[in-house]
């Protein structure tokens, strides 16, 4: 918390990493959110025990007085709005009128989706561990994989400081970053972040015939070493969302599944618009290839769609066998069904995902800021929102 004083009151500035940790520990949280109702509507921050209500800023110009019978005083109230400014406006307002438990999300939404939480997910048989990095405002997932002093990370997300700072703090160093496929919601992180550490970027050469940089072929039968020592990394052709995505099945017991298989649904085929020449190929990877793997994988994939996906620690995964049991998107055993299902009547499109897929192959260089802004709102790489 960042507090100012106002009048001998306290206006209180929570950072984003705050929040996500009342989020995901199911604190109850109140949030007023004064952004537009089609930007509400779009995205917002969901939790098990938040509760949102949506006042556009410019109804409370004039005044909170209308809404003060809807701000609870018995429960830690975040107004939060795009950036900044306007939340801080109306948290002044509130609290000028004697409301207590006021604060206001410093960066707005814009920080809101970029702070990532780190969950250690298990222990390798080697001594190493897995981690997963949960995105909670933008529904994406990340992974490092650490081996005797050496780390590997997959599907990075642009705020690559993270995965540098938490490498440090576990006296390992980044040899690869690998991204599952080519990324269309977000824009990837790997390839920078292998520049900055000196590590190898991997990406599967189906998506990459197009990109305007070098990388290292991702494909059964590559060979990724960690910690001077092979750790099983292996990777296992599967196609649908992108032509090229490939999982990896890391130590025998994880299968990083990328945007193919979700703990609550499975990955659409038309981004790239190709989703009547890819929806078969999507349908032989679930239905055929991860039928071959071990029910006791344990599936990490690269986003969800839904707070209700994390489990008790703040991780999102799933046994295979279970999803197998469970994920509507596993069980469309009549195939005509399965074709209708997963092209039409699709979620929206991720915001933006042209232009960051561009990014993604090295044809557009967008600043910082426009990075942010094609990044806003949720990820969408789901058949079932």
């Amino acid at each position: 918390m960042e507090a100012t004083t106002m009048n001998d009151k306290q206006l209180q500035g929570m950072y984003a990493a705050e929040l996500a940790r009342k989020v995901g520990s199911d604190q109850p949280v109140f949030i007023l959110d004064v952004r537009n109702e089609s930007d509400f509507g779009d995205w917002k921050i969901e939790g098990k025990s938040v509760e949102v209500i949506n006042v556009p800023y410019f109804e409370l110009l004039e005044g909170v007085e209308d809404i003060l019978d809807k701000i609870p005083d018995d429960r830690e109230v975040v107004v939060v709005c795009a950036k900044e400014g306007s939340s801080q406006f109306v948290a002044e307002q509130l609290i000028q009128n004697g409301k207590p438990n006021i604060a206001y999300l410093i960066g707005g939404m814009k920080s809101w989706s970029e702070h990532l939480e780190p969950v250690k997910i298990g222990d390798l048989k080697d001594g190493g561990a897995i981690y997963q990095f949960v995105r909670l405002g933008k529904g994406c997932l990340s992974y490092m994989v650490i081996s005797n002093g050496e780390a590997l990370v997959v599907d990075a997300v642009r705020m690559t400081e993270t995965f540098e700072d938490f490498a440090r703090d576990h006296q390992a160093v980044i040899k690869h970053t690998v991204d599952t496929h080519l990324h269309a919601d977000h824009i990837s992180g790997g390839r920078y972040l292998a520049d900055k550490t000196g590590g190898s970027y991997w990406l599967p050469p189906k998506d990459a015939t197009d990109v305007e940089f070098h990388y290292e072929k991702l494909e059964e039968g590559s060979r990724l070493m960690i910690g001077h020592t092979e750790i099983s990394i292996q990777p296992v052709y599967s196609p649908g969302h992108t032509i090229g995505s490939t999982s990896l099945i890391v130590d025998q017991q994880y299968l990083l599944s990328g945007d193919i298989l979700f703990v609550k649904s499975i990955g659409r085929p038309d981004l790239a618009g190709q989703a009547e020449d890819w929806v078969d190929d999507l349908r032989e990877t679930l239905y055929e290839r991860y039928k071959q793997l071990s029910d006791e994988l344990i599936v990490l994939p690269a986003h969800f769609g839904s707070i209700a996906e994390l489990g008790a620690r703040g991780q999102v995964s799933a046994r295979l066998g279970d999803l197998y049991h469970d994920n509507p998107g596993l069980n469309l055993l009549d195939e005509s069904e399965f074709r209708r299902t997963v092209t039409e009547n699709l979620p929206s499109q991720p915001n933006a995902y042209q232009q960051i897929r561009q990014t993604n192959m090295g044809k557009m260089n967008p600043t910082l800021e426009e990075q942010r802004e094609m990044e806003i709102g949720p990820n969408r790489c789901a058949v079932h929102e």
